[in-house]
């Protein structure tokens, strides 16, 4: 499990840990301890596909989506595997944020 309490995408005053959960196939970030948000994917031969993702009702517009989503896109990248965005959410912060293009294979639509 990669895990990591800090981000460089926003910074919080609650406790935010982010970690990958192989075991449940999930990226997550927690706040105080509780589950707020998780990233959903399916570990593929050199590649790592996001299915979906989730935010619990209480933590819904605070921005922890963008957290999540930096720290996974950037622990698949240091993985050497390359990224399919199949969840809306992850593919539209791949469009607004540069950096990434070199390590997304679009999926056809």
């Amino acid at each position: 499990m990669t895990e990591n309490t800090t981000s460089a995408e926003d910074k919080f005053t609650a406790n935010v840990s982010l970690r990958r959960n192989d075991a449940q196939h999930r990226y997550e970030l927690l706040v105080d301890g509780r589950l707020a948000v998780q990233a959903f994917f399916r570990d593929l031969p050199g590649h790592i596909d996001f299915t979906h993702t989730e935010t619990g009702q209480d933590f819904e517009g605070q921005g922890l989506g963008k957290v999540l989503a930096h720290f996974a896109l950037d622990d698949v990248v240091a993985t050497g595997k390359r990224i399919i965005p199949h969840c809306p959410f992850i593919s539209g912060y791949l469009r607004k944020h540069e950096g990434y293009e070199q390590f997304v294979d679009w999926p056809d639509r």
